[in-house]
């Protein structure tokens, strides 16, 4: 699958964003592209391919300042926590990363983000009100085909296609390839390489 979560650290400490690189690509349910920086001004010159589907970051650095530089607002942060802060602080990031999580529990945060669920909605609840052909389409999307390549695959209109990703998007409030991917790992839609 070709299809990798983009995630920055931006963390002052060589050592910590060091730490976390080392545990993030240990975990195999996840494929991802890793990026680090210091501060906000490294992150401020990053070359755009870089721009991330996830950041980690240390609290010290304001939320709205980081989804600034990242241009996109509704982008997921997770606080890594390496001391006390306020917790007030803490509730404006989507997730709280301790220096003391396992691996286990870094990939469960992380898979809850990139899969999120609204409110109430059981999971499998929403697995089963999808079609068997928005499964295909997600599929396809996530091998990395084009709408035209879905469409002549699957052999539906283009006009379809896009209308059926709506649809998912829509159904499962799941916007990126990267969310798509890890939904379609956790329900077994595709299977990864041994």
């Amino acid at each position: 699958m070709s299809c990798t979560v983009k995630i920055t650290i931006i963390e002052p400490s060589l050592i910590l964003r060091s730490g976390v690189m080392s545990v993030l690509k240990q975990l195999k349910s996840i494929p991802t592209e890793l990026f680090d920086v210091c501060d906000l001004d490294r992150l401020k010159t990053s070359p755009s391919w870089q721009k991330p589907d996830i950041v980690i970051a240390n609290p010290i650095f304001p939320i709205k300042e980081i989804k600034n530089e990242v241009g996109h607002p509704d982008i997921k942060c997770l606080a890594l926590q390496n001391n006390l802060f306020d917790p007030t602080t803490l509730k404006a990031y989507d997730e709280v990363l301790s220096i003391y999580d396992s691996a286990e529990q870094i990939q469960e945060k992380l898979t809850k983000l990139l899969h999120e669920q609204p409110e109430g909605a059981p999971h499998s609840r929403r697995h089963e009100s999808l079609s068997q052909r928005e499964k295909e389409i997600i599929v396809c999307v996530i091998k990395g085909m084009t709408n035209k390549q879905i469409a002549d695959a699957l052999n539906l209109s283009t006009h379809t296609v896009i209308s059926h990703r709506k649809n998912i998007a829509n159904k499962l409030q799941i916007h990126s390839t990267a969310g798509l991917t890890i939904y379609a790992i956790v329900n077994k839609l595709v299977d990864l390489p041994a």
